[in-house]
């Protein structure tokens, strides 16, 4: 039977996107080392095209045109699996914030669940009714505040009176500052600095000189000697 209608193929195995992207990288680097080594070959040729002539020179000219071809063609292999690898690190971006924004959907879930059942344990009207009393408490208060600074007893005064008593009041003062200085003896008053006389700017300089004394000679033990003179006379 299986010469007949063949064996049932096997499903291949699953591959990961990580490791299909590996693969697809390695291929990547191999191609890039292929084009290196073309590169250096292409210069070779330059080089030698520079000095060839004759037969030799287009022999070098169709070998370097060979390698030229295998070049592109590496290269547009190496573009082809670029892409490949870029789709696959996009898809892979992709599953992995879907699964990103699954788990915060399902942690705000629970969130929600755990803000309902925290919320049901709180009245709202309770605590409207306890800020209406703690609203009604501090007007309370202010009115008591306004009625224990209340002042008995004094005369309501008008505020143009208070400022035309206060205006008299520093035409007092400055009338009672001048009778002070008026009144005050000449002897308790500060002198005047201008009739004073000038102090000496130089020392003055005698012509008489004082009388030196002569110095007094001493004894090994200290003491004054006598003069020879004395000690003739004596």
């Amino acid at each position: 039977m299986n010469r007949i209608f063949g064996k049932k193929k096997e499903p291949l195995p699953a591959i990961s996107l990580s490791e299909a992207g590996a693969g697809i990288n390695t291929r990547i680097e191999g191609l890039d080392a292929k084009i290196k080594g073309l590169d250096n070959e292409l210069r070779r040729f330059k080089e030698q095209l520079k000095s060839a002539k004759g037969p030799t020179k287009a022999s070098i000219q169709k070998r370097a045109m060979e390698t030229l071809k295998r070049k592109k063609m590496y290269e547009q292999q190496r573009d082809q699996m670029a892409a490949q690898s870029f789709n696959l690190d996009q898809t892979s971006f992709a599953i992995e914030s879907i699964k990103d924004t699954q788990l915060a959907v399902s942690a705000m879930k629970t969130a929600a669940v755990t803000l309902k059942t925290e919320t049901k344990k709180m009245n709202i009207n309770e605590i409207e009714d306890f800020q209406d009393d703690l609203a009604d408490m501090f007007e309370d208060m202010e009115e008591i505040n306004e009625i224990m600074g209340r002042s008995y007893g004094t005369p309501a005064i008008e505020d143009c009176d208070l400022e035309a008593e206060l205006a008299c009041l520093e035409d007092e003062l400055d009338g009672d500052e001048i009778e002070v200085g008026q009144s005050t003896p000449s002897y308790l008053q500060p002198a005047s600095t201008g009739s004073l006389p000038d102090a000496p700017s130089q020392i003055p300089v005698t012509s008489t000189s004082l009388p030196v004394s002569p110095p007094v000679e001493e004894d090994e033990y200290g003491l004054p000697v006598r003069p020879q003179h004395q000690q003739q006379i004596n």
